[in-house]
């Protein structure tokens, strides 16, 4: 009984965190209706989670060496996180997600130039999967090419392939920087985010800020996506340091699920054919990649030793929503 509880609770962390994910793009969209911009509410709730990190785990903070890796993977975590809030904010949200999915396509591709895999035939089929999925769900006769149709569609492309090369450089960082915490590589995501959209919110025309009774309650909004993203970064971490590879990366699908009922329950978006059918091709897509690239027991093993990353990039700290 007790063994199978310890089994149990690592996939409900996976899959708590994937749902929290699912759902935070809501109390976002909360912060823009009350005067915060996309980019303020990115840099906003990045940095009270790069505090929140700092301050529950300040003694981590000494295995952190300066090496050319830490400040590429700040920028496009920065990237991936403001991509994913203002296309979330501004546009369909379930639509934004599928574009951000195509990960399995970018990582396949970033991989073999940065960490010299070798692109396999099944890599190659993947991606080719997941890219006929988005392109499938963007066209229609009225559009014409099967591009995104607005900015928020294209922010969450530009996302999706941050997000991708963001895996790449935390598997590149755990190699080159062994002995640096997990925690401080969650802190540098963050901190990349919080820089990387204050900066972004200069460019942003700033509507009425908030004022009186709603800027309290835009800051503790803003400490409390700060903190649910924090915690439910540590959680997921616990959940990945002991679930295989293979299988976290499909429970993580979990988050689209999510996204898909709150979006139709508090947005009243509803995804039709052919949204529904390129969203299968890229969860497909994802889920085989998962398998594709499985780890061997006696690396799984490894893996769930030091919760370092896995060569697909799935075992890591996600700063973004």
């Amino acid at each position: 009984m007790n063994l199978s509880l310890r089994n149990t609770w690592p996939t409900l962390a996976i899959m708590m965190g994937a749902s929290v994910w699912g759902m935070v793009w809501y109390p976002l969209r909360m912060l823009n209706a009350l005067g915060v911009t996309g980019t303020a509410a990115s840099a906003l709730t990045s940095g009270a989670g790069c505090l929140f990190v700092l301050l529950v785990r300040h003694n981590a903070v000494k295995t952190v060496r300066w090496h050319w890796l830490l400040p590429a993977l700040a920028l496009f975590a920065g990237i991936t996180n403001l991509g994913f809030v203002w296309g979330a904010i501004h546009g369909q949200v379930m639509r934004v997600l599928l574009l951000f999915y195509l990960t399995p396509a970018w990582t396949a591709l970033f991989a073999h130039f940065i960490l010299h895999e070798r692109l396999t035939w099944a890599g190659a089929g993947l991606a080719a999967l997941s890219l006929a999925g988005a392109m499938m769900m963007l066209w229609s006769p009225q559009l014409g090419l099967p591009v995104p149709g607005s900015l928020a569609e294209w922010a969450g492309l530009a996302a999706g392939m941050s997000f991708a090369m963001s895996n790449v450089l935390i598997l590149k960082t755990s190699r080159e920087l062994p002995h640096m915490k997990a925690e401080m590589r969650t802190a540098i995501i963050f901190g990349g985010a919080a820089i990387f959209g204050g900066c972004a919110s200069l460019f942003e025309a700033m509507p009425t800020p908030p004022t009186g009774a709603h800027l309290g309650t835009a800051a503790l909004l803003v400490l409390a996506i700060g903190f649910v993203l924090a915690t439910n970064n540590m959680l997921v971490q616990y959940g990945l340091a002991r679930v295989p590879a293979n299988r976290a990366s499909i429970i993580m699908l979990f988050e689209i699920v999510v996204t898909a009922l709150t979006a139709w329950l508090f947005a009243g978006e509803v995804p039709g054919p052919r949204e529904w059918a390129g969203g299968a091709c890229i969860v497909l897509a994802s889920a085989l990649s998962s398998w594709v690239h499985r780890a061997k027991p006696n690396e799984e093993a490894s893996a769930r030793n030091d919760g370092n990353a896995d060569d697909n990039g799935k075992n890591r700290p996600r700063a973004m929503v």
